[in-house]
């Protein structure tokens, strides 16, 4: 038997707000990566990773971790840290914890990569949406996006650590 099912569509408020939020889900990602690459010579996916090792305990983690907060493959992430490690900036070593797993360790001169390049990113991010938003519209927009996060996936994703 073939069920009859309506089609949905995306027309009127919907579509307006598919769009806005698709566009914006575009167009953030390439000028978070245009501002970095031009500033730092690191990419955003770069930054990222600089970012979670540099609030790590000890600036180390392990990769599959570092996957996990990056929403990326293992070899996406060894790609890129592949680059990190030719720049001086990361080093990876066997976990001596348990040799199935390689950490990634975040060097003096990656400290400095990332303390050069968040300020400009710092700015970028108030620029663009920060300094946008009203105080409400930001704690909106926080549970707008966890509701969205929760459609995707059932973990949370990254959190920064309470301080």
């Amino acid at each position: 038997m073939i069920e009859d099912r309506t089609t949905r569509r995306l027309d009127g408020d919907d579509l307006e707000t598919w769009s806005a939020l698709a566009t914006v889900l575009e167009w953030l990602p390439a000028a978070l990566d245009e501002q970095l690459q031009r500033d730092a010579q690191v990419t955003h996916f770069e930054y990222g990773i600089l970012y979670a090792l540099a609030n790590a305990p000890e600036a180390t983690l392990r990769m599959s971790v570092l996957a996990g907060f990056a929403n990326s493959s293992l070899s996406r992430l060894s790609r890129a840290a592949t680059r990190l490690e030719a720049r001086g900036w990361v080093q990876r070593a066997t976990d001596p914890a348990d040799g199935r797993f390689t950490l990634a360790m975040l060097t003096e001169s990656g400290r400095a990569k990332f303390a050069e390049a968040s300020p400009g990113h710092v700015e970028l991010v108030h620029r663009v949406v920060l300094d946008r938003l009203t105080k409400q519209q930001k704690r909106q927009l926080r549970e707008i996006t966890s509701r969205l996060l929760s459609g995707i996936r059932d973990d949370e994703g990254w959190r920064p650590s309470a301080s």
